[in-house]
């Protein structure tokens, strides 16, 4: 879906789609309960976010719905005129990264994965980084 018809401002555009998401987890895409494409405020360098919801809330002895648990990834808006080469970047580096978190994420132990995590890809002058924050 084109960008106009998501609602995005003229000057933004997304560097990637659901086929480039979906072809890069595979099977994998079936552990993704949402996948966004954001359109509110300036993320700043961050182009791609990937995210562990964890299935044990502790908030008070309210639970989270069972079909929240897994991942989410976040398409952050960019720039229309760079979204090309973002997405040249993005397919030959972030992608097959987010690739590996989530097969990480998948064989992790349980202590891991009873505890969300957060996984931020940033591109600044051309060049791409990612780690996990909290």
């Amino acid at each position: 879906m084109s960008a106009r018809n998501r609602r995005l401002p003229r000057h933004l555009a997304w560097s990637l789609t659901t086929t480039d998401i979906d072809e890069c987890l595979g099977p994998h895409m079936t552990r993704v309960t949402d996948l966004r494409f954001l359109a509110g405020h300036d993320s700043g360098t961050i182009v791609l976010g990937a995210a562990w919801v964890a299935p044990n809330r502790h908030n008070y002895g309210r639970g989270i719905h069972p079909e929240s648990v897994g991942f989410r990834i976040d398409v952050h808006p960019v720039g229309a005129a760079d979204r090309a080469a973002i997405r040249a970047v993005l397919r030959a580096q972030a992608l097959p990264q987010l690739h590996e978190w989530v097969t990480q994420a998948i064989a992790a132990d349980g202590t891991w994965q009873l505890t969300d995590h957060q996984h931020y890809w940033r591109l600044s002058d051309g060049h791409l980084t990612h780690r996990d924050e909290a």
